[in-house]
């Protein structure tokens, strides 16, 4: 019997045997973990930033709620740990220009160990790999995506990660060696607090599945498959709010009515200001 709360994490990820620690055991975990467990930043919106502590977010994931990178993967590594794999956790650095590098401690990023064979595992990249990539060079197709792995020419023994040309960040890169969660401490609470930090400035939401991704910015509601992206917008609370339960699998019992009131305010507000400056760019150019 594994221990809570990895019992009832397991549920929560639609799984009642993880089996024994395999190359196909971590891909059917990973694929449950991003279709169940969503990225998303409403404890940040709320000025209620969670903990990063590996136990703290697994009893949250259990309970029915999602997180960005440092909860989602530090969740998952400690699940996958009390399964019985080889975890390791690495400073990783997402980037939003191709020509990014260095693993500058804004991302978690782990590496499995598994049947003789080394793994890149993310489940906190919201529209990453839907499964595990091989750590080796390569091009990887995963649905209507693809993605590529290349040794990190910056980071000692570490990786660089491409993600597809149309998911909301380029690439990634992380260091080879081990890093232990109070190497995240300081971004985290950068992260979660500083006034120009994307997690304060804006509501996301993000579920990947096999064929595509599922995004709430703000009020948009976005789909990205192979037919394409389609969007529309959100003009009620009470959609919004069923969309993230629905749609997204975010348990909000936690939130009672207060809460509900000042994060729709907090997203119409800044959706508003969104519609303001995309006027003003078009009335200029």
């Amino acid at each position: 019997m594994i221990a809570e709360p990895f019992g009832r994490y397991l549920s929560r990820l639609g799984i009642t045997d993880p089996g024994e620690p395999s190359a196909e055991a971590l891909s059917a975990l990973q694929r449950a973990h991003l279709e169940r467990v969503p990225y998303e930043n409403i404890g940040i919106q709320l000025g209620r930033p969670p903990g990063i502590e590996p136990e703290l977010s697994a009893r949250r994931i259990a309970a029915g709620q999602g997180g960005y990178c440092f909860h989602l993967n530090g969740g998952f590594a400690a699940l996958l740990e009390a399964l019985g794999y080889d975890v390791t956790l690495h400073l990783g650095g997402v980037h939003q220009v191709p020509e990014g590098r260095g693993a500058n401690g804004n991302h978690l990023a782990l590496t499995v160990r598994v049947g003789g064979e080394a793994w890149f595992v993310d489940a906190g990249l919201g529209d990453g790999p839907h499964e595990p990539l091989p750590l080796r060079a390569g091009t990887y197709r995963q649905g209507p995506f693809t993605y590529r792995m290349e040794p990190s020419a910056t980071e000692p023994g570490g990786w660089m990660f491409h993600n597809d040309p149309g998911s909301s960040f380029p690439v990634m890169e992380f260091a080879g060696r081990p890093a232990t969660m109070a190497d995240f401490a300081d971004e985290h609470v950068r992260l979660s607090t500083a006034p120009d930090s994307p997690f304060m400035t804006t509501f996301a939401a993000l579920r990947r599945d096999a064929g595509g991704v599922d995004l709430l910015r703000g009020r948009m509601l976005q789909r990205i498959d192979a037919a394409g992206r389609t969007e529309r917008v959100l003009d009620s609370a009470d959609e919004w709010y069923a969309v993230l339960a629905d749609g997204f699998g975010r348990d909000l019992d936690e939130l009672d009515g207060t809460d509900r009131t000042a994060l729709w305010e907090r997203v119409t507000r800044a959706h508003e200001a969104w519609l303001a400056s995309a006027g003003e760019a078009a009335a200029a150019g």
